[in-house]
């Protein structure tokens, strides 16, 4: 697939070695909740396919390819976060450490009945919105979400978060690392919502434990 990009780009280096089979792996790894930014990867493959980026480092791909893959490795490793990480695992989580993290199985069927009502937006929303697309699949399987409906949403929202940072990484071409750029932007307020959520569900959470124990 042409030569290394920059010694400073390990993951570019790694895409533009290993071409579609890398790309399935990050998409893969990433959506089972590992630290993997997928707007620099998409946007960089999505600028591989733009010729006048990609012939500087080898043939142009196919921007049909790369959605596909991109689609297709997304969806199994959602699928893996939600049968290991979510329903296998979940709740044997709480039954050992659940005291320590204030979560009973109570709290689980309560999640359970809110999936069953909110899952459907969760999921395909979810999927659009930095931080949260890697780990939405996770509550689904301790939530015990339908599989078949699980799928179809995640099919949904990974080929449109897939598609719109190919595109746009096939639009910069040489500017793809602008696309990265601007989503990271995005990330931090995202996470300080999600810290303000989570410490306002964790106080909560204490009151109703120290309520229940008086």
């Amino acid at each position: 697939m042409g030569r290394k990009i920059s010694k400073d780009k390990p993951v570019n280096d790694f895409i533009v070695q290993y071409g579609l089979y890398a790309l399935f792996f990050l998409a893969f790894v990433e959506s089972t909740c590992a630290p993997i930014p997928s707007e620099g990867t998409f946007g960089f493959a999505g600028a591989m396919t733009a010729a006048s980026f990609s012939l500087n480092h080898g043939h142009p791909w196919s921007v049909y390819s790369v959605i596909a893959v991109g689609v297709i490795g997304s969806l199994a490793g959602s699928i893996f976060a939600y049968e290991i990480l979510g329903l296998r695992f979940g709740r044997t989580i709480v039954d050992r450490w659940g005291k320590w993290i204030l979560l009973t199985h109570a709290d689980l069927d309560t999640a359970e009945r809110w999936f069953a009502k909110y899952g459907s937006v969760s999921v395909l929303v979810g999927r659009v919105i930095p931080v949260v697309r890697t780990v939405i699949s996770v509550p689904a399987g301790v939530a015990r979400m339908n599989r078949a409906h699980f799928a179809v949403l995640t099919t949904i929202g990974c080929a449109i978060w897939v598609t719109l940072l190919t595109l746009l990484g096939r639009a910069a071409g040489q500017n793809w690392e602008h696309v990265s750029n601007v989503f990271h932007k995005f990330q931090l307020p995202v996470i300080a919502i999600l810290v303000v959520l989570l410490a306002i569900g964790l106080r909560h959470r204490i009151q109703k434990v120290r309520q229940h124990h008086q």
